[in-house]
């Protein structure tokens, strides 16, 4: 059996525990994009689009990849409702996923341990700013999950509308 490096067996890490935010996309619908539990502000969407500009950043500022994102949803901070587009939003979170793996692999295996200071999490070494990386996918994958278990769909909220209206 071939021993691996840190670097490798933290990427084989990271790639199985985004398998729990990227085994969902295949199975969504365009009209999944706009759903989002009762009371709350963010759709399947929108934080489809976050996870994406966020590995994105991680790629960039935390692991030094040449990679450009334009982070709309944490700059808007909220929902604007913009995210319907099914097959851009794969093609960005694949997009993402493939910088993030290319610069995770890049890293010097006795380099994990190397500090760096971000302004949105202070000091912390590549392999804590890894775990970081990791649960905010499994987070918000996790709240997509649940979204599309018990949003209500489009159909039921249209006929709640007309029950409510009095039809």
């Amino acid at each position: 059996m071939t021993s691996l490096t840190t670097t490798q067996t933290l990427l084989a890490l990271w790639r199985e525990a985004r398998t729990r935010f990227s085994g969902q996309l295949s199975l969504l619908a365009a009209q999944d994009l706009t759903k989002r539990l009762p009371g709350t502000q963010n759709s399947v969407g929108f934080l489809i689009r976050h996870v994406g500009e966020v590995e994105m950043l991680f790629a960039k500022n935390v692991f030094g990849g040449s990679v450009q994102v334009k982070a709309k949803t944490l700059i808007a901070q909220r929902d604007t409702g913009e995210w319907t587009d099914l097959d851009e939003l794969l093609s960005f979170v694949q997009q993402s996923a493939e910088a993030l793996e290319q610069v995770i692999g890049s890293q010097d295996p006795q380099g994990w341990d190397r500090e760096i200071v971000t302004k949105e999490f202070g000091r912390k070494t590549l392999a804590e700013s890894l775990g970081r990386i990791i649960s905010h996918t499994a987070h918000h994958g996790g709240q997509i999950a649940v979204i599309l278990k018990y949003a209500p769909s489009h159909s039921a909220k249209n006929l709640e509308m007309k029950v409510d209206q009095g039809a």
